[in-house]
C-alpha cells in the first residue's frame, strides 16, 4: 500500500472519530429544548434547528418528550414561516392525540399564521363551546382581535375575560399594552396597578407604571412617576430605563435634589460598566 493511501486512510478514519466525539448527543438537544421551554425562550429559528433534527434522527429514542417536542418545533415553525414543518408536526400530533382541544389549539395557531382568521376563531369558538373555561382559546382570539388591529374589541373581549380569570398576569399586562396604544393612560395605569398589588418586587412593571404617569403629566402624577423610577432602579440597578427616567427628572429640576444627582451618578456609572 503506498503511502498516500495509507494518509487517507487514517484522515478518514480520524475524521469519523472527531465527528464521534463532538456530535450533539440526542440528550442533550432534548435538555437544550426542555431548558428553552421552561424558560419560555423565543429563540424560534434555534429550536427549529435543534428540534427538526431531533425529530428526524431521533425520535424513536425520545419517549413520550417527542409529543412536547412536536408542540414545541411547531410553535416555532410558524414563527419561521416554516409551514411544512409545522403542518408535519401538527399531524403527527392528531394522529396520537384524535379530538384534543390542545392540538385544535395549534390548528387554529396555523390558520393565524395563514392569516385565515375567521377559520380560527370559528375553530375556537368550538372548543369554548366544549370547554367554557378554556383559557387559551379565549386569549388566542384576543389575539386575533390584536392582530386585526381591531383593539377596541381586543380590550372588550379582555375585560370580560379578567372578570372571570382576575388573577391572570398575563392578561392585565397585555389590556395595560393595548390601553397604552390606544393612549388611554389612566386605565393602563390601572392595569399596572393590579399587576404590582400581586407582584411589589417586579421591577418592569413600576418602570412601566412611572412611564405612564409621566405621560399623564401633572404635579401629582410626576411625582408619583419619580417615585415609581426610583423604586425600580432600587429593585434593579441594571434597569436603564427606569434610570433614564430619574435622569429627566435631574433635567426638569430646577433644584437638584438627592435623587437626581444619585440618578446621574448611578446612570454613568452603569454605562461605564456596560461599555467595559
Amino acid at each position: 500500500m503506498c503511502v498516500l493511501s495509507i494518509l487517507c486512510t487514517f484522515k478518514c478514519h480520524y475524521s469519523l472519530k472527531i465527528s464521534f466525539f463532538f456530535a450533539p448527543l440526542p440528550t442533550d438537544m432534548r435538555d437544550k429544548m426542555r431548558k428553552w421551554r421552561e424558560e419560555n425562550y423565543r429563540n424560534s429559528e434555534q429550536i427549529v434547528d435543534v428540534g427538526e433534527e431531533l425529530i428526524n434522527e431521533y425520535a424513536s429514542k425520545l419517549g413520550d418528550d417527542i409529543w412536547i417536542i412536536y408542540e414545541q418545533v411547531m410553535i416555532a415553525a410558524l414563527d419561521c414561516s416554516r409551514d411544512d414543518l409545522a403542518l408535519f408536526c401538527l399531524q403527527e400530533l392528531r394522529r396520537q392525540f384524535p379530538g384534543s382541544h390542545r392540538v385544535k389549539r395549534l390548528t387554529g395557531m396555523r390558520f393565524e399564521a395563514m392569516e385565515r382568521y375567521d377559520d380560527a376563531i370559528q375553530l375556537y369558538d368550538r372548543i369554548l363551546q366544549e370547554d367554557s373555561t378554556n383559557t387559551a382559546a379565549r386569549k388566542r382570539k384576543i389575539a386575533i382581535r390584536k392582530a386585526q388591529g381591531k383593539n377596541l374589541e381586543a380590550i372588550r373581549e379582555l375585560n370580560e375575560y379578567l372578570e372571570q380569570f382576575v388573577g391572570d398576569q398575563e392578561a392585565w399586562h397585555e389590556l395595560a399594552e393595548l390601553y397604552i396604544n390606544e393612549h388611554d393612560y389612566a386605565k393602563a395605569a390601572f392595569c399596572l396597578e393590579e399587576l404590582m398589588m400581586t407582584n411589589p418586587h417586579n421591577h418592569l412593571y413600576c418602570q412601566q407604571y412611572a412611564e405612564v404617569k409621566y405621560t399623564q403629566g401633572g404635579l401629582e402624577n410626576l411625582e408619583l412617576s419619580r417615585k415609581y423610577f426610583a423604586q425600580a432602579l432600587k429593585l434593579n440597578n441594571r434597569n436603564m430605563r427606569a434610570l433614564f427616567g430619574l435622569y429627566m427628572f435631574a433635567g426638569r429640576s430646577k433644584k437638584e435634589t438627592k435623587y437626581s444627582l444619585k440618578a446621574v451618578e448611578d446612570m454613568l456609572e452603569t454605562l461605564q460598566i456596560t461599555q467595559s
